[in-house]
């Protein structure tokens, strides 16, 4: 069967996934971006993002950035992910904070309380609306995904909710030395060991320190 894997998920020293108030000028909450200087700078964030690889580094923060994309056949994430707008789709204006060939070009499950038709995008995204709930989005992503592994993207209370449930095989955490003071911590309620997770890796750079937690 896939496994479903946490990929390239960036946490301040103090804990936060995310800063507060995500907005559309905000769209990692206030300070959020200055979490990723690891992932900006690596080649692979910038051929997926920018469409070029000029000036990119490469070493740990490339080889965890790269690896993150192997053996994907489909996305899970969060509605606050796929976008600023909340309660019922005012209308179907809002397609992503990607442009019209996001990075994904897989399926992508979008889990949200409010349905909407499929939104077909360039490059072999899709973007699914599921309404039913987390184990519902894993199994039509696994489905999707034809034996390759599914990568949940967040964001941080999306993360909590499949941990709980043991569904999460392995997650790649970077910690970035920045503080944010505020935002969402990721593992708030959440006994990892209890639930039977352990650190199986770790590795730094000069800019994170990469963990691989794997559910034993």
């Amino acid at each position: 069967m896939s496994r479903l894997r946490v990929e390239s998920f960036t946490l301040s020293l103090d804990g936060f996934g995310a800063g507060p108030h995500q907005d559309l000028n905000n769209p990692l909450g206030v300070g959020g971006t200055q979490l990723h200087g690891w992932a900006m700078s690596t080649r692979t964030f910038q051929k997926a993002v920018f469409g070029s690889d000029g000036g990119a580094t490469e070493g740990v923060d490339e080889a965890f950035a790269a690896r993150g994309f192997r053996n994907i056949g489909a996305w899970i994430m969060g509605r606050n992910m796929f976008g600023p707008v909340r309660g019922p789709w005012p209308d179907e204006s809002w397609r992503g904070w990607w442009g019209e060939n996001p990075v994904y070009h897989v399926p992508v499950f979008v889990l949200t309380h409010h349905a909407r038709a499929p939104l077909v995008m360039e490059g072999g995204t899709t973007f699914h609306f599921v309404t039913d709930g987390i184990e519902a989005a894993l199994a039509r992503a696994r489905d999707a995904a034809q034996g390759k592994d599914v990568r949940l993207g967040g964001g941080v209370d999306i993360i909590r909710q499949y941990l709980r449930q043991r569904l999460i095989d392995e997650m790649h955490i970077a910690v970035s030395p920045v503080l944010l003071g505020s935002g969402e911590r990721l593992f708030d309620g959440v006994d990892l060991p209890a639930l039977g997770y352990a650190c199986t890796r770790h590795e730094a750079s000069a800019l994170a320190t990469h963990l691989i937690i794997t559910r034993q």
